[in-house]
């Protein structure tokens, strides 16, 4: 864990190189300190259909959702989202200069007892190093 995954408008594909964007969030992550490494998963997914605001078609929007499992400092948790939506921010600030864009994000804890885990990425990360 964490999980993140951005929802974003399919216009916002003409102003946005999305890998980049994803490699970004991935670094912020890393820098948090709060998150191992081999927990960490980024994906985007394109909404193609939208109504947003007035209606207009150029607007676009670029939701960010943190899940992560529970118990980590409130503290911690509010400095990585400060930190990350900062590297968002300044990531997507040329389009939003030229461009109607609305930009959110949320974290949330998810509950260990109901979320099941398993995997190998660990395994393979120590015979990389």
């Amino acid at each position: 864990m964490p999980h993140f995954s951005i929802e974003y408008s399919a216009n916002l594909e003409a102003l946005v190189h999305m890998p980049a964007l994803l490699e970004t969030l991935r670094l912020a992550a890393i820098e948090t300190g709060l998150f191992p490494l081999a927990g960490i998963r980024i994906r985007a997914f394109r909404a193609d259909h939208v109504s947003i605001a007035d209606g207009n078609p150029d607007h676009a929007f670029l939701d960010l959702s943190i899940r992560l499992r529970e118990g980590r400092d409130q503290t911690a948790k509010e400095s990585a989202v400060a930190h990350i939506f900062k590297a968002l921010e300044a990531f997507l600030a040329p389009s939003m200069a030229t461009h109607s864009i609305a930009l959110s994000m949320e974290m949330r804890d998810i509950d260990a007892r109901l979320s099941p885990k398993a995997g190998s990425i660990r395994d393979h990360l120590k015979k990389e190093s």
